[in-house]
């Protein structure tokens, strides 16, 4: 999907947001719930994969000057994500046995041509 640039980190943010759950739904994913925001986390995507509970963290970027989208998924990002994921996993009791964190990162062109998408399955994990 290409259209015009975005204005407004939300703005960017949402369309990344849309555009990796389609990609995801593409794939088999079913999105269980999408910015899941408490006090103290919120989480982009929480997925179904199979009977895997997926937790997604979607990046973007306008241009790749200041790098890459998935660049951005550091060590307090990631304390971030795990930390709402537990918050959720608390509040909502899901069926799921397993779960596991993905990362889709979005990187728009600056003249509003096609989007590139990367999704990063296990993308990385709890310690």
């Amino acid at each position: 999907m290409s259209g015009p640039p975005f204005t407004g980190r939300a703005a960017v943010g949402a369309r990344a947001e849309d555009l990796a759950a389609a990609l995801l739904a593409t794939r088999g994913y079913r999105i269980v719930e999408r910015n899941w925001r408490r006090p103290e986390g919120e989480l982009d995507l929480v997925a179904d994969d199979r009977g895997i509970l997926v937790f997604v963290e979607v990046r973007s970027r306008t241009g790749e000057e200041r790098g890459h989208p998935l660049e951005t998924v550091n060590a307090r990002k990631r304390a971030r994500v795990v930390r709402a994921a537990r918050l959720y996993l608390e509040a909502a009791q899901p069926a799921a046995t397993a779960f596991r964190f993905d990362v889709v990162g979005v990187s728009f062109a600056p003249d509003g041509g096609q989007p590139a998408i990367t999704h990063v399955e296990d993308a990385f994990r709890v310690t």
